[in-house]
């Protein structure tokens, strides 16, 4: 049996920082583990320019109420799971991702959580486990499954290492120059491409 291993920002949905960033006007939010590959350095920065900004669950949330999956994404996860079992494997927090979940159609989501302070503000973010995509995708493994994933940032390529066949999904050219091992889809034709050709069986 196979699983299909899929980051979340970036290949079906918006980044969320980004959107953030656009929508107050903080340049600085824009950041993501496609620019800064330590997770902790990046999360760090986030609170601290939160904190500064007096932004905190609710103003976030807000912003994610008004993002949709990105176009293709809804078809692309229902033709994989047609296929697959299907896992997404993300650096995100359930505190975020619940809109997301119901417009894809409830996949199996496997992310982090954030501690909110009395006055709605995040005090604090807790992963499940260091390097948690490439411990999940081991996880897996042990059980006999054969894993595909793919990802676009420098946080994901510890994932497509583990994974039997990892695939980088419109990547920045530093990730691509810095990983020119995985193969690269520009779209989800491409995609679709790379998993069946990864797949053990017939689709």
């Amino acid at each position: 049996m196979e699983i299909a291993c899929l980051d979340l920002e970036g290949v079906l949905i918006p980044e969320i920082w980004i959107n953030v960033a656009e929508r107050t006007g903080i340049e600085s939010l824009r950041a993501t583990t496609r620019d800064i590959p330590d997770y902790d350095a990046l999360m760090q920065q986030r609170l601290r320019i939160l904190e500064e900004h007096s932004l905190g669950i609710a103003d976030i949330q807000e912003v994610i109420r008004s993002m949709k999956p990105l176009d293709g994404a809804a078809d692309f996860l229902d033709w994989l799971r047609a296929r697959f079992q299907v896992v997404i494997l993300s650096d995100t927090f359930y505190d975020f991702a619940e809109p997301f979940m119901r417009q894809l159609g409830w996949p199996t989501l496997l992310c982090h959580r954030l501690s909110i302070d009395e006055r709605g503000m995040i005090a604090d973010y807790h992963i499940r486990q260091p390097d948690p995509k490439r411990q999940c995708v081991k996880a897996f493994h042990s059980l006999k499954f054969r894993c595909i994933a793919t990802g676009d940032s420098y946080n994901d390529t510890s994932m497509l290492s583990e994974a039997d066949v990892g695939v980088l999904f419109c990547p920045p050219q530093n990730v691509i120059d810095a990983f020119p091992q995985f193969p690269v889809a520009k779209d989800y034709a491409a995609l679709r491409v790379e998993f069946a050709q990864a797949s053990m069986r017939d689709l």
